[in-house]
């Protein structure tokens, strides 16, 4: 929800700090003392189109702040700021870091809902209406929402399959061939894996095999042959021996050289069998490098690296496979088509029981907060078109959407085509009452409710925002003192008189407010109308 909001330079307004009610905020004011500006300020910090024009006059660049609480925000808030120049350029920053427009209006722009007259609304879209009924409905809906969903998957899986292989009869013969000439081509050489890695690997041993007999035949004769190491730690090791017979202090010596005697014996082992494993035929060195030659063109028939030829071998070997048995696997993946359309079609049909037992339901729920609204003779339809298989989505095999009729004996139409702005609000409040927490929208603003609304009307109107407050922050620009009453919080603009006017949001209670609710009932400020909204402002205690 919206804590707070800071505002400079947009429209009449110069610098103003608003900040809402959790629950129910009011905004009131004479007509032409700016309360659009506000409303403005609001649009242009939630990523709504706006442009240069929203700018004060004589300004550079306005300014709009505001702080966001609420799931997801973290213990302190986002801060969300816009500025647009008097050239239209527009710059947003979320958390002091730079983002977008897009970002703004995707992230926190889908927590506020701007109810304006005649203005495009979420709520207008028979996608989203479907999504609403079904979270007011989750309880029903759910299980056979999620089981379709998952048959839809399969089935268009299984499609896919089909038509994949079916297309295997009109298969390219040039593609073909070049699978079977592949196929020939690798499988003469029929490299396996690893084994090109390994001969590289074992080449510089091959090649060098001359020199590694030559020089492990020196250090063998250096070590164990006559006169070499190991005869020479021999002799020490015979002195030590007697020397240790007398004095004990040289027993780590003896051990230490004793040690490296017979270590010296092993490596002489070990260099005598290197010797015999690197003393190499010549025939192998050159059988290695043929094969290696040959391993190499494939890489360069259909590389470029031997994973590639292995993996076109595959390919090949799995393509000529389905080509020569496709008749078998079309039957088989027909049959799995089938089967997956028929559990589909079981699913849809589930889904729409579901929904049809929940929409009247959720229909009187609505009408119920209609009525109270005394929009008589008003009516709440829902409109639902069986689709051909080739347009079911993830959310059914139906078309859904909510159709109003405004009297008795009219037709009902889309919610979009309804002519009254004030109609179309309060048809949209009646919903997100009956909604609830189940809309996913934390703030509404409404602007232009109460036109065409008065007495008994207007307290309805009232109450049923209060209502709507216990589950949204909801902030009314109205001209109704029966609607102004019922805020928590009541914001008065007013404009100065000035060469350049300025609008002023001001914060009013006690005295104040009451002076303002006397203003909205007479037109003027009376002991008269005093008296009437000290009245109306008692009832809400």
């Amino acid at each position: 929800m919206i804590d707070e909001v800071h505002i400079r330079d947009v429209a009449l307004i110069h610098e103003a700090t608003f900040v809402p009610s959790p629950a129910f905020t009011v905004v009131t004011g004479e007509t032409g003392t700016g309360k659009t500006a506000l409303l403005n300020a609001l649009k242009i910090l939630v990523g709504e189109r706006a442009g240069a024009s929203f700018v004060r006059e004589g300004c550079e660049e306005l300014q709009v702040e505001g702080r966001f609480l609420g799931e997801g925000c973290g213990e302190d808030g986002v801060v969300a700021a816009r500025r647009i120049g008097a050239q239209g350029r527009s710059r947003v920053s979320i958390d002091g870091s730079l983002a977008s427009v897009k970002e703004l209006a995707g992230g926190l722009g889908q927590t506020v809902d701007l109810c304006g007259q005649h203005e495009h609304q979420r709520l207008l879209s028979p996608t989203y209406q479907r999504a609403l009924l079904d979270e007011w409905g989750k309880e029903e809906i759910s299980a056979p929402l999620e089981a379709y969903r998952a048959c839809l998957s399969a089935a268009n899986g299984a499609s896919a399959e089909l038509v994949r292989l079916q297309e295997l009869e009109s298969a390219d013969a040039v593609e073909l061939d070049r699978a079977r000439f592949a196929l020939e081509q690798i499988g003469k050489a029929d490299p396996r894996e690893g084994e090109y890695e390994e001969l590289i690997e074992r080449m510089p041993r091959l090649e060098n095999a001359e020199m590694l007999v030559h020089e492990s035949m020196s250090a063998q004769r250096n070590l164990t042959g006559s006169g070499g190491a190991v005869e020479s730690l021999e002799s020490a090791l015979g002195s030590l021996e007697r020397i240790a017979a007398v004095d004990a202090s040289v027993e780590s010596v003896l051990e230490l050289v004793r040690e490296a005697f017979f270590s010296l014996e092993d490596v002489g082992r070990d260099l005598a069998t290197y010797k015999d494993g690197v003393d190499f035929p010549q025939e192998e060195l050159e059988a290695a490098q043929d094969r290696i030659a040959e391993l190499q063109g494939l890489m360069r028939g259909f590389g470029p690296r031997m994973e590639d030829v292995l993996a076109q071998r595959a390919e090949a070997e799995a393509k000529i496979r389905e080509y020569d048995g496709r008749d078998e696997l079309i039957s088989q993946a027909r049959k799995k088509r089938d089967a997956a359309e028929s559990a589909l079609a079981g699913a849809a049909r589930a889904l729409a029981e579901a929904r049809g037992r929940v929409i009247p339901r959720f229909i009187d729920a609505v009408q119920a907060q209609m009525a109270r609204l005394e929009m008589k003779g008003a009516r709440l339809e829902a409109s639902i078109t069986d689709l051909p298989r080739g347009q079911w989505d993830t959310w059914g095999s139906q078309s859904f959407e909510f159709l109003f009729a405004a009297g008795e004996g009219l037709s009902a139409q889309r919610l979009g085509k309804i002519a009254s702005g004030g109609e179309m609000s309060r048809v949209m409040l009646a919903l997100k009452v009956a909604l609830g927490e189940c809309d996913q929208v934390d703030t509404l603003v409404f602007d232009e409710i109460d036109a065409g609304v008065g007495g008994s009307t207007a307290r309805a109107l009232g109450a049923v925002l209060r209502d709507l407050a216990k589950t949204h922050q909801v902030i009314v620009v109205t001209h109704l003192p029966q609607v102004a009453v019922c805020g928590d919080t009541h914001y008065l603009v007013t404009k100065s008189d000035d060469a350049l006017p300025q609008t002023c949001l001001t914060p009013v209670s006690g005295e104040s407010r009451t002076a303002e609710i006397a203003r909205m009932l007479a037109g003027e400020v009376s002991e008269t109308s005093l008296a009437h909204a000290a009245e109306l402002l008692g009832e809400q205690e």
